[in-house]
């Protein structure tokens, strides 16, 4: 990385980089995954196990690396691993919810513990804080294990993962003997062609799932704009991001996707990201989103029914919600909303977690009975585990930003 490309913001880095791999059919979504060789991995951090996301996903794509592993250099030290002699890091870039300082007592003296230490405690910033972060691949890294992956099969098969989000969606979905694969906005409605048409279950199921990544997007769910028809760009948009969901849906669940049906709007593409580069931070947020909401699904039906009726929905505070507090982490339309603390009448300050955004939530908010229902459905430890999707800690003070 050169020190002119340092000067450019990331959004500018990684489009450029999916600008030059999209002229040469190379994109990360453009690749078909073969069933019959190894499987597709998404990049993640060996240490956490969590994977990257959002726009940071993407540049580690495009890396070059074919270990979907990645470090820290402080992280590969501590797991008594050494970064090579002149190895070139990757940027990542992570928000910074809150810092660490001395503690003092009232006359305003460091305390010290029992050792002799400074004691230090944690404290809450005002605002989310983007900062950088640089990351190494195991195969730059001394003493790294093997990486081992079982290869899938290849058989039709039903996926039962997979069967289960669509049932669970209750999409409505119609099979017809055509190679067409569409969502219908206005009928609310997916259309694919029959299974037999497909080679395998993957196919299937993988050409489902993004249309059904289209689906999300109706006013009742994510309210996306879902574009003005085909040939038109903010339609081109709309193929991006669930482009990029389909790529993550498919690792998720192990069945990889096609893209040969969506080559029609890879100059489009090329033309929005020429334009305007952030439309690749852009669209691979509302990635993360469908990938959330559609993974949600696993919830079932009885919380999917919540969410979709959140206005009309009356419950008894007293026997079904349960109240916010201080340090919940709760997943909820494809990002997690953290309460970061009180404020004065019964406002909450909260982080959303999918791009940083700090805000006031008060009980009279919709979120807020959305939220809290989540928390009396899933019980406050269930709620808790659901940490993975928060974005990851490059160290005890800072949060990595879209992953």
């Amino acid at each position: 990385m050169n020190k002119k490309e340092v000067t450019k913001p990331m959004h500018v880095q990684v489009a450029e980089r999916v600008i030059e791999a999209l002229k040469a059919g190379t994109a990360p979504w453009q690749v078909p995954w073969d069933a019959g060789g190894m499987p597709f991995v998404l990049p993640y951090n060996l240490q956490s196990g969590k994977r990257y996301r959002g726009i940071n996903s993407l540049s580690l794509l495009m890396s070059g690396r074919e270990d979907p592993r990645w470090m820290t250099y402080k992280q590969a030290e501590e797991s008594g691993f050494q970064v090579r002699k002149g190895e070139k890091s990757m940027m990542i870039q992570f928000v910074k919810t809150s810092d660490e300082r001395t503690k003092r007592d009232t006359s305003g003296k460091v305390l010290h513990d029992e050792l002799g230490k400074p004691i230090t405690e944690k404290i809450q910033l005002s605002h989310a804080i983007v900062r950088n972060a640089y990351v190494f691949n195991a195969d730059q890294i001394e003493g790294m294990p093997k990486l081992e992956l079982e290869k899938p099969g290849g058989l039709w098969e039903p996926i039962e993962r997979a069967e289960k989000l669509i049932t669970s969606s209750g999409a409505v979905i119609n099979h017809i003997n055509s190679g067409n694969a569409f969502y219908d906005p206005g009928k609310d409605a997916i259309t694919l062609p029959h299974k037999d048409w497909f080679s395998g279950g993957d196919r299937y199921y993988a050409t489902l799932l993004h249309e059904l990544g289209h689906w999300t997007g109706h006013q009742d769910r994510l309210n996306r704009d879902m574009g003005e028809g085909f040939g038109s760009e903010s339609y081109a948009r709309e193929e991006l991001k669930a482009e990029i969901a389909s790529m993550l849906l498919g690792q998720e669940l192990g069945i990889g996707h096609d893209p040969g049906q969506h080559y029609a709007y890879v100059e489009s593409w090329i033309s929005i990201l020429e334009n305007n580069p952030f439309e690749i931070f852009s669209a691979s947020m509302d990635a993360e989103r469908i990938f959330g909401y559609v993974i949600g699904l696993e919830r079932g039906k009885e919380l999917s029914k919540h969410e979709h009726s959140l206005g009309t929905l009356k419950v008894s505070p007293a026997k079904e919600i349960n109240y916010l507090t201080t340090g919940d982490k709760i997943q909820y339309n494809g990002s997690v909303y953290q309460v970061l603390g009180h404020l004065k009448q019964g406002r909450l300050k909260m982080l959303e977690s999918l791009n940083g955004n700090a805000f006031t939530l008060s009980q009279q908010d919709k979120l807020y009975s959305a939220l809290s229902f989540l928390k009396t459905q899933m019980g406050k430890e269930e709620s808790q585990s659901y940490e993975h999707s928060f974005p990851e800690r490059s160290d005890d003070n800072s949060a990595e930003i879209n992953r």
